[in-house]
This record gives C-alpha cells, structure tokens and sequence, in this order.
C-alpha cells in the first residue's frame, strides 16, 4: 500500500471515529436537552393553569377538567399527583394514594404551585410528558441534518487528505527517484526544498549529501589518477635506469644506481604517505597522546631545521607565548605536522627570507602560526591547500628540486584533526603564506 493511500485512509479513519463520537454524543444531548425544555415548558403551563384552578375555586375539586382542555392537541394526559407543602398527596395519580406522604428528595423534584408567593401545593409527575407529533418532526429533521454534516465532513476529509497526503508524499517520492538515481551512479540529483518543515530539512540534507558524494567520489577519482601519476615518475626512472645499464647502454656507474636509489626512496615515501592518509582516514592512526609543552616541542624542532635554513640563508625564528602552553598531543606525529609546514616553507621563501613561529593562547585553545616570506598564494589556491596532491603551481613537477608528493599538507591536517584542532591557511599573492593551527589548551 502506498504512503498517500495509507495517508488518506489515516485522515479518514480519524475523521470517522471523531465524527462518530460527535453524532452520538450530539443527539444523546439534544433529546435530552430537548425532552427537558418540553417538560419544563409543560410543567410551567400547568402550573400556570393549576394555580388559576385554586385561585378561583380555592380547593382542587373538578382539577381534572384542567387537563382534559390539552387533550385536543394530541398529547396524553400526564400521569401526576399533587402534595401539599408539607408532602402529603391531595390529588392521587397512578401509584399514589390520597393521604400518602411524598419523600423528602420526590417533593424537592417536583414543581411548587404558588400564589401572591405562598405555595398551595407541589406538582409531582409520574413520569415525563410524551412528545407530539410536530416536536418528534423537529427531532427527526435534527437528526437528519446532523447525518448530513457528519457525511460532508468525511467528504471534505477524503478531499483535504487527498490534497495534504499528495503534499506530504510527493517530496518523499522525489527524494526515493533520486535516491534510486544515485544508486546507480549519477551523483547530479538534487530535490528541491519546497517547505522549511520536517521535510524541507530533509531535502536539504539529502541535497548536502549528495553534494558530499559527488565531492568525494570526484576526489577519488582524481586521486587515483593523481596516485597513478606519482607512481609513474620514480617507477620510469628506475625500469628506464635499470634496463639502460642491463642492455649496456648506460654504464653500471655509481651515479646511476644512485639516481635508481633516490628515486626508489622517493616511490617508498609516497607510498609511506599514503598509508599514513588511508590510516588516518579510517580513524586508524595510532598515537600515544601526552601533555606537552608546545613551546618546548617548537624550540626543539626550531634547532633541528636552523641547519638546511642557513645553508638557503633564510632567518627562522620561534616568538613563543610568554606563559606555559600545554596540549595533549603525540608529539611524534604532531612533530611531522610541523615539519611538512617547515618544509614547504624551506622550499618557497626565497634566499635572504624569513619564516616566523609564533605562539599564543586565546581563551581555550591554543594558536600556532608559521608565517613566510615568500611569493605566496590566492585567497582562493590556500583554501586548497590542504587537498591531496593539490598544487598552486601546476608547473612544480616531482622531480623539481622544490616538488615533493603533495601529501605533506593533507597529512598534516589529518593529524591536527585527529588532535581535535583545526589548521588552515591565509594567504595573498606577494605577501607570503601563513599556516595557522589552533588546538585545545590543558
């Protein structure tokens, strides 16, 4: 069964069990309300006429003859006796004899009799008055329009189901084709958002999602053809050296085995990093997390690159915070964040540059900024910094000296992430890169 039928048969379900229980709870009310005012209304006749009987005769002799007036209109004279005001029957009914006290609680429910305000006797019915024909007529046509508007409101239900099931079940609908569509590949489907409900957020999140798939599923693919890529350049070199000295066309010298080494050093780096990506990916990386002093771990890692930074003659320099800064890292991996960033930034400042590390606290969390003074970067190239073999210079080959494999900063990032920090980077053209790592202070 479909959701829109389901839906409509829920509405009309609902509105039959609520109609239901108004129709039944409407005519048990008004017969009862209805027969209350005819016997109120009788009551009041007849004790209009019984009073005027005393007034005139001063004695309820002949009271009979006042009820054999209302014979005429087709209603039964009523079964009734009356009591004096201290209870006892002066006129006799069915079931009552002359003489008979009334108890306490029947002459309480009967209807006093009065004249100049002095009450002469107590009207006690044997039981209610019938209906006529013309007040049984206006039942019946009561009765009648309440069938008729409890039929229109099931009517009106199936129609205002219809209408609100087709408006409920149709972003489903469409969210099920595209999800169908992307199971099959096509990762282009979007549904539109047509409420700010329950149903809206979830289009909006189907719509978020998709866009995350295809994302990811672009990535992966570019990643294949970019690890494709990376394995080529060293595994050339090295088949094109090795089969050169085998066929005697290169000679077996110490210059060529070397440039086999380096470039199967550089294949075995690549694939070290991308176990180290896949590890972190799947939330796999060890570390054996500590508090550490950052200030301490930066002034150790500052004295082991001051070496290769004087031989390029470039200033590196540590303006750490004036207080103790403690974070619980691993500072093993937290040190191969800080040497991929230092790396970059050996390779890009120019001769006669300087890079910067600074430190501070703010509030929680604590700031690490690397600063250069190279060429730099777009606004829009260091928000793709942190992509897998992503680069700003397209013109930056492997085999240049200042190309490495483009996974330095998406490891870095996964690790500052595995810290519970985030890294990012601010940057524009001519004025030089800045890296910023924030994380949680102890």
């Amino acid at each position: 069964m479909r959701l829109t039928t389901k839906l409509i048969l829920a509405f009309l379900l609902v509105s039959l069990f609520s109609t239901g229980i108004i129709v039944v709870f409407t005519r048990v009310a008004t017969n009862r309300e209805f027969d209350r005012f005819v016997n109120d209304k009788y009551q009041a006749e007849m004790v209009e006429e019984l009073a005027g009987h005393y007034s005139e005769n001063q004695n309820w002799n002949g009271v009979e003859k006042v009820f054999s007036r209302n014979e005429g209109d087709g209603r039964p004279p009523p079964l009734f006796s009356i009591a004096d005001k201290d209870g006892k029957i002066v006129v006799a009914g069915m079931g009552r004899r002359p003489g008979e006290i009334v108890r306490a609680d029947e002459l309480n429910a009967g209807t006093k009799i009065q004249i100049n305000d002095e009450t002469i006797g107590i009207l006690l019915f044997n039981k209610p008055p019938d209906r006529n024909p013309l007040e049984d007529e206006f039942i019946h046509r009561l009765s009648q329009s309440i069938y008729l508007s409890a039929i229109g409101t099931l009517i009106l239900a199936f129609i205002f189901g219809a209408i609100l099931s087709g408006t409920i079940s149709r972003p489903i609908r469409e969210l099920t084709k595209a999800t169908h569509e992307m199971a099959g590949g096509n990762f282009g489907q979007r549904v539109p958002v047509r409420s700010r409900d329950e149903i809206g957020e979830l289009a909006e999140s189907f719509n978020k999602m998709n866009d995350d798939l295809a994302r990811s599923f672009n990535l992966r693919k570019q990643m294949t053809a970019d690890i494709a890529h990376e394995l080529r350049t060293p595994l050339s070199l090295i088949i094109g050296h090795a089969e050169g000295v085998h066929d005697g066309v290169l000679p077996a010298s110490k210059e060529n085995f070397e440039i086999i080494r380096e470039e199967a050093e550089r294949l075995a780096q690549l694939v070290n990093d991308l176990r180290t990506l896949s590890l972190a990916d799947a939330g796999e990386l060890s570390a054996d997390f500590q508090p550490v002093d950052v200030n301490k771990l930066l002034s150790e890692i500052q004295s082991h690159y001051l070496v290769p930074f004087n031989q390029k003659q470039i200033t590196l320099d540590l303006e750490p915070d004036s207080v103790m800064l403690r974070a619980n890292l691993d500072p093993v991996r937290f040190s191969q964040v800080l040497t991929n960033i230092l790396d970059n930034a050996l390779r890009y400042t120019p001769e006669g540059g300087r890079v910067l590390i600074s430190t501070k606290q703010s509030g929680g969390q604590i700031e690490i900024t690397i600063q250069d003074s190279g060429d730099g970067v777009t606004p829009e190239e260091a928000a793709h910094l942190f992509d897998r073999f992503y680069r700003a210079d397209p013109s930056r080959t492997r085999d240049h000296e200042a190309g490495g494999s483009g996974l330095g900063l998406a490891i870095a990032k996964s690790i500052v992430e595995m810290h519970k920090g985030k890294i990012w980077a601010e940057s524009e053209k001519d004025n030089g890169l800045k890296i910023v790592i924030q994380l949680p202070a102890i």
